[in-house]
């Protein structure tokens, strides 16, 4: 099932030529009634048949909706134009919105790619594109929309991890939001195919550890996130050591043994790397009295 164009024409030329018909069925019915003729009442009776199949297939439709033409049950398609119009008689005409709507799931617990339970929510953005599948290929499109659209959030959760602890360049869930954003779309779009419906955005709108583990996977990020930091501060300390003792050699004459430089290293570091305030110590063992 495919959309395709109804027959439709102007419906304020239709209602002109209505009301004309019905104008002349009654001026032929009247005179044939008083000239005692059966042949203009006939044509009248027929002319006012006509004009009320006119007035019947006149049909109104607003702003980015369609309306559906069904005839005795077979579909005979759908105008999407907005105005007044006259189309095919006796058809039943269903009004479809083309506007663009949005769904927000439910928070949906699942197991995210590691076996973590996590807590996921999404807002869905779409339209309807086609309106004879939106009608008859699908049994109430937009509930069709919100179950095929908490399975497809299922179903993309379980392919990534919540957080990638060893692998920076892993996907993740919190990591990549876009990433599964653009595949959530993907998968979306092709479930809803058959619905003649367009996936326009989808985001996440909720992601978290469910309750029984977020306590335990908050202390693993922060462990994470500390380790990381320490890492940075050792590195720079180190850099910095080694330009100390690297200056020292070229721009004064002073030269240091290897313990002199052990020592240098070792205060330096600790100076560098500590949390708390060191203490000067000066030494006087070479200071005579």
């Amino acid at each position: 099932m495919t959309e395709k164009r109804a027959f439709h024409v102007n419906g304020y030329l239709g209602i002109i030529v209505a009301l004309a018909i019905l104008v002349l069925s009654g001026w032929l019915a009247l005179s044939g009634f008083y000239n005692n003729e059966g042949s203009p009442v006939i044509i009248g009776v027929i002319l006012l048949l006509v004009s009320l199949f006119i007035f019947s297939s006149l049909t109104i439709v607003a702003p980015n909706q369609a309306k559906v033409l069904t005839f005795f049950g077979r579909y005979v398609g759908s105008i999407r134009d907005a105005g007044l119009y006259v189309t095919i008689p006796l058809t039943n005409k269903a009004t479809l919105s083309l506007r663009v709507r949005n769904f927000n799931s439910d928070l949906l617990k699942v197991n995210d790619s590691k076996g973590n339970p996590v807590e996921i929510g999404a807002v869905i953005v779409f339209k309807v594109v086609d309106s004879a599948k939106a009608s008859f290929d699908v049994d109430q499109y937009e509930q069709f929309v919100e179950i095929q659209s908490e399975s497809a959030i299922r179903h993309v959760a379980t392919e990534y991890p919540y957080d990638t602890f060893e692998d920076e360049a892993a996907l993740s869930l919190r990591g990549n939001p876009n990433d599964v954003s653009n595949n959530l779309t993907k998968e979306l779009q092709e479930r809803l195919e058959v619905a003649g419906v367009k996936i326009i955005e989808t985001r996440l709108t909720h992601l978290a550890y469910a309750t029984e583990i977020a306590n335990a996977m908050l202390q693993r990020q922060q462990a994470s996130a500390i380790l990381s930091a320490r890492k940075i501060i050792v590195q720079g300390a180190v850099s910095m050591t080694e330009d100390a003792i690297n200056q020292l050699d070229t721009d004064t004459n002073i030269k240091l043994d290897d313990d002199r430089k052990l020592q240098l290293i070792n205060n330096m570091l600790v100076s560098i790397i500590t949390d708390r305030g060191t203490q000067p110590v000066i030494n006087t063992d070479n200071v005579k009295r």
